[in-house]
């Protein structure tokens, strides 16, 4: 395949489907012609986390700033995913939002396609200062020397272990150091725990199983894309499929959830790698002690992606619609409210004085597992091309994984039956488009 770095093959004008008509859709007709009442704006989001009434919170006190603009928060779906559907609707017929919810795998399906706008020609008018924002975070929706997109609910990965059943099964209160040393752990777990219960709970597909075993891939010197080249039937990469699947078929601790969060906290399984982004529910729902690790990995390696998703706005709208929609998205992440958003729901704070605001420094003091992520940030990397780029690959990834939990699935025949998906999509709908 061609090599062709992030921003290159951005640039190169790739028009991503992403199982949906994305692109027969921008730019079409439609009964928002791009007016609408600037006073009054409408914000879609999927609630990440469970974060409703932190939302509602969040739009209570924009207004009260700005007393002359009101926000009516709207479910755009239960996931990210049924919110890029939905926006990706409206975009053919219907009222666009002022603030649309994007994940990682999804906005820039919709800025190579025109229908979100670039904010840099909004800071001014806004009142907005981007530097405020952690470099890495606002630097993963740059395109084209253009910002696309602002960080909200960003996440990683974190390791969740029950205290209890760790004390029963005589292990040290920390996360593995490695895949290998769970392998050994993983067991003596399960003998602590007992039967109807697991040692732990891998994602199912839906619960991004192809996010969170990523990491674990390139501790195993595995990866599911280099670039453009992809790596689904590297024997590393087996070996790290081989894992999994011996976890839940030859060594019986592990299993596919589909619920690792409200599993985790029911006491259902002892361990599992879930998002930041679950950490508030499991902090109020758990009745025993838990905690947090980063995601095992051999020092020098990277072991964790970063994930989440941040705000955009349709570039449809009229100017003053995309100003006050800025002001709002600018309000509801500067120090104070994303100190808040972070504490209440346990997402990264996306400011960077956040660290240091008085709120956040005494949360993470008396809460040391909601530090992990923020120590965990520096050890991440960004995601591989085949998750990220390729339309519809978290799918593909986590499918052909829980095919392997589930199934029993011979595991070199489904990783090579994923690479062979994965390059159908690559060869049909991104490689023509690719510069000579």
């Amino acid at each position: 395949m061609v090599e062709i770095s992030r921003r290159g093959f951005l640039a190169a004008g790739v028009t991503l489907a992403a199982g949906m008509a994305v692109a027969a859709c921008a730019g079409t007709g439609s009964s928002d012609s791009g007016g609408g009442d600037p006073k009054n704006l409408t914000f879609w989001s999927s609630h990440p986390g469970k974060s409703t009434e932190v939302e509602r919170e969040l739009i209570k006190r924009f207004e009260a700033a700005n007393p002359d603009i009101k926000v009516q928060l709207i479910d755009a779906g239960k996931n990210y995913e049924e919110a890029a559907q939905k926006f990706n609707a409206a975009l053919s017929g219907g009222a666009l939002p002022d603030i649309i919810i994007l994940s990682d795998v999804w906005w820039f399906n919709f800025a190579l396609i025109g229908a979100i706008a670039p904010l840099d020609d909004l800071f001014g008018a806004a009142g907005v200062n981007p530097s405020g924002y952690v470099d890495s975070l606002v630097g993963d929706y740059k395109w084209n020397n253009k910002t696309w997109a602002l960080p909200y609910a960003r996440s990683t990965p974190l390791f969740y272990y029950n205290k209890d059943a760790w004390s029963r099964a005589g292990l040290p209160d920390r996360g593995p150091a490695s895949w290998q040393e769970f392998g050994e752990w993983g067991p003596r777990i399960q003998s602590a725990v007992g039967s109807g219960k697991s040692a732990h709970g891998w994602g199912n597909a839906v619960d991004y199983l192809g996010w969170t075993f990523q990491g674990p891939t390139w501790t195993f010197g595995g990866a599911y894309s280099d670039a453009w080249d992809l790596k689904f039937t590297d024997p590393k990469t087996v070996a790290a499929a081989q894992y999994l699947s011996d976890s839940i078929n030859k060594d019986h601790y592990a299993k596919i959830s589909n619920d690792i969060a409200g599993d985790f906290s029911a006491g259902l399984i002892a361990s599992t790698v879930a998002s930041t982004g679950d950490l508030s529910g499991i902090t109020k729902d758990a009745k025993f002690g838990f905690g947090t690790a980063f995601l095992p990995a051999p020092g020098g390696i990277a072991g964790c992606p970063t994930g989440g998703a941040g705000l955009a706005i349709p570039a449809r709208n009229s100017q003053e619609r995309k100003v006050n929609a800025l002001k709002f998205i600018d309000f509801i992440t500067n120090t104070a409210n994303t100190s808040y958003f972070s504490q209440n729901v346990g997402y990264m704070p996306v400011r960077k004085a956040a660290l240091t605001d008085p709120s956040m420094v005494s949360f993470l003091t008396t809460n040391p597992n909601f530090r992990t992520a923020i120590e965990q940030l520096p050890k991440t990397k960004p995601q591989n091309y085949a998750r990220v780029f390729v339309p519809g690959g978290d799918k593909v990834i986590g499918t052909a994984y829980e095919k392997i939990g589930l199934q029993n699935a011979d595991v070199a025949a489904t990783m090579a039956d994923t690479q062979k998906q994965i390059q159908q999509i690559y060869t049909t709908q991104i490689q023509p488009k690719l510069p000579k």
